[in-house]
């Protein structure tokens, strides 16, 4: 008899909920600090930035868990999630609903300690995460959806610390929105062969050939709204040096995605990661430099 071990049985949890793939919590919690760290002045409280924090990890995580479950009778035809745990039979669809209710009820105690303003913003956030997988059936735009998803910390963050929703706010809500929309069209473009076979839509369909011209173009007005954010937020020189940094990041995804091969978008995808970072320590470096 063959004795399965506790970490043999907690792996394909883990692998629902992408522990083993963080870009999605990472792509999450940059915009989430870049929030924090202005809207406090460069001095967020560790309380703020640990429930901000966690809260990025439990919604990523029920993120990954409802769309698995909305996908998982799909999931079996595309070549890159064939063996997610839902797809394979390794979780059961009733153990998948429990674990996405659980992460749900963790993520709504950290909403305890938190002010009403804050409160009602993470409400609508989590309605457009959990109905964000369904998006995919009906409009070629999820990835917008997901940009609407992915920026609700931001407001939520400067709700938080400085009990109301300023310009800036908006400002730096808008350009996520157009960050998320263009790297996850990005990422659609490794699945848009499977996608169109199976009926699955997305704005990498939808922008057809020029969907490297329209991802330029996200690109270029998502810069353009982190300067009118900056100039709104005053901030200083390290900020704008990021933002040259940034559009030289962007550069080399254009360059990696060229020829639309599969394995080098997803690598561009990917790449994200250094934009949120570098912006981040823009920002960083301008606090730390202000203060």
């Amino acid at each position: 008899m063959t004795t399965i071990s506790i970490g043999q049985r907690i792996k394909p949890y883990l692998l629902l909920m992408r522990m083993d793939r963080p870009i999605g919590t990472l792509l999450l919690m940059w915009p989430t600090w870049w929030a924090l760290w202005v809207a406090s002045g460069g001095h967020p409280e560790l309380r703020h930035w640990a429930i901000f924090t966690a809260g990025v990890f439990l919604m990523r995580a029920a993120g990954c868990v409802i769309n698995d479950i909305a996908d998982r009778k799909i999931d079996g035809h595309v070549n890159r999630t064939k063996n997610r745990p839902l797809a394979t039979g390794s979780v059961s669809l009733e153990n998948a609903w429990r674990l996405f209710i659980a992460l749900l009820f963790a993520a709504a105690l950290l909403l305890l300690v938190l002010q009403t303003l804050t409160i009602y913003l993470a409400l609508a956030a989590a309605f457009f995460a959990v109905t964000y997988p369904f998006m995919k059936r009906h409009t070629y735009l999820p990835q917008v959806y997901l940009g609407i998803a992915f920026s609700f910390s931001i407001p939520m963050a400067y709700a938080e610390i400085t009990g109301t929703v300023p310009k800036e706010a908006w400002l730096l809500f808008v350009a996520n929105i157009l960050w998320t929309t263009a790297y996850d069209t990005i990422y659609a473009m490794v699945d848009r062969k499977d996608d169109l076979n199976i009926g699955v839509k997305s704005t990498a369909i939808l922008f057809g050939d020029l969907d490297r011209v329209m991802i330029g173009i996200l690109q270029l007005l998502m810069i353009f709204a982190l300067y009118l954010f900056g100039q709104q937020a005053e901030l200083t020189a390290p900020y704008y040096i990021a933002l040259v940094i940034t559009i030289w990041l962007f550069v080399y995804q254009q360059l990696k995605i060229m020829m639309r091969e599969e394995s080098r978008c997803f690598a561009a995808f990917l790449h994200n990661n250094w934009v949120g970072m570098v912006i981040f320590l823009g920002i960083f470096a301008h606090t730390l430099l202000k203060n």
